[in-house]
């Protein structure tokens, strides 16, 4: 029964050690590759812009505002309170535009980001298979690698070889 056991024991150790194991740090990966930092900049810009243009729209509905509580006081309480509606409707309809705008810029910001991701996957997945590795695991904030010898970290090969394919 022991020798059935050591055999079983011997058998695993020599599998594991067959096993080519490597992990990423991804929040290295992610941070230093350059069309996830092209990506970002660009909807920068484009939140700066939606930014600007909401700051100027509300600026000039609150000097309409003002205007309107100015001559508000010469109308009649009916008409007043009619314009006063117009006001806030068109308030309202100004703010829903801006919110969907932003949500249109979130949402396709996240749809570029998912595909950065997968993109990065499956460049990891290809690395794997082409230097022979039966896992590369994944390290960083969130990642399953609570240590790993640096001989076995990956990263920067990776992300040479995405950079060098973003660039083309």
């Amino acid at each position: 029964m022991k020798k059935i056991l050591f055999a079983a024991v011997l058998m695993t150790m020599v599998g594991c050690q067959e096993n080519k194991i490597a992990f990423v740090d991804n929040v290295k990966l992610m941070d230093e590759y350059q069309e996830k930092i092209d990506m970002e900049s660009k909807f920068k810009t484009k939140a700066e812009a939606l930014n600007k243009t909401r700051d100027s729209i509300s600026q000039a509905f609150q000097i309409e505002a003002q205007a309107f509580q100015s001559k508000a006081d010469k109308m009649s309480q009916d008409q007043a309170q009619k314009e006063y509606g117009a006001l806030q409707q068109r308030g309202q309809m100004i703010g829903q535009q801006l919110q969907q705008q932003e949500q249109q810029l979130q949402s396709v910001s996240q749809t570029e980001m998912d595909s950065i991701i997968s993109k990065v996957k499956r460049e990891i997945k290809a690395y794997g298979k082409d230097k022979g590795y039966t896992f590369i695991l994944g390290g960083g904030e969130g990642g399953s690698v609570l240590y790993g010898d640096d001989s076995k970290d990956v990263t920067k090969e990776v992300l040479a070889i995405l950079n060098e394919k973003y660039k083309k």
